[in-house]
């Protein structure tokens, strides 16, 4: 007999496999195509938990505010501008406007999505070769992908790149990791627990070892199992 997968249980909706959104700061996007070219300023950096990386409020001189990953370097204040060819860390650019070597990140897999590719904190790539059909960037995943010219792409390395060396140290400090998130983190049965965590843990065998029926009076710690049941036993 089979079982429903993950990503079939996700797929129901419910608020353990829904996302928070209502918390997050906002999608980060390129500004629409029909922003040619735009000068702006950093307004502050701030935190959002749906995503890894610190990201940046950016406001430009059409009056439009938006968000945008902050890249290793940056600071409140430090201007900003969409498009043209000056090579400077924050800019975005087209791929055909970006010297061979440059590090980019936020980049576009087809003109005008608002930005696909190198999106982790600490992650960027590097512009290898203009070519007739495109311009051929290394991915932090050491391959080496064609993007259209009129992509575009953020100057910079996205900050953040110390998160993956802390380490988690205990699996409670990675469940509050998750949960910001609203991803799925295992949690122990009260089985397998020793019996001074839940009280049907203990015992050699998988079995609960006491009756899992609890009074609606039960104290905190043993108001487990079936509390205040309306019937217990088998069906006749």
């Amino acid at each position: 007999m089979g079982k429903r997968l993950i990503q079939q249980r996700r797929g129901r909706g419910t608020p353990r496999y829904r996302s928070p959104s209502h918390r997050f700061k906002g999608a980060v996007r390129h500004l629409p195509r029909n922003v040619d070219s735009s000068s702006g300023m950093v307004l502050d950096i701030v935190h959002c938990a749906g995503h890894s990386a610190p990201l940046m409020v950016v406001e430009y001189d059409t009056a439009d505010v938006s968000l945008a990953f902050a890249p290793a370097g940056i600071r409140v204040g430090d201007p900003v501008k969409l498009g043209g060819t000056e090579l400077v860390t924050g800019n975005t650019l087209l791929l055909k406007n970006v010297p061979e070597g440059t590090f980019v990140h936020n980049i576009e897999g087809r003109p005008g999505d608002g930005g696909k590719f190198v999106r982790g904190s600490g992650s960027f790539a590097r512009v290898v070769a203009h070519t007739p059909k495109g311009v051929k960037v290394k991915l932090p995943s050491k391959k080496e992908k064609l993007f259209l010219g009129e992509c575009r792409a953020a100057v910079g390395v996205i900050s953040g790149s110390g998160r993956v060396d802390k380490p988690m140290l205990k699996a409670g400090t990675n469940y509050h990791r998750k949960k910001a998130r609203n991803k799925l983190w295992p949690r122990v049965c009260g089985i397998s627990m020793n019996a001074v965590d839940h009280p049907f843990g203990g015992g050699c065998s998988h079995s609960k070892g006491r009756p899992t029926q609890s009074p609606r009076s039960a104290p905190p710690g043993r108001k487990v199992g079936k509390i205040a049941p309306r019937r217990v036993g088998r069906k006749r």
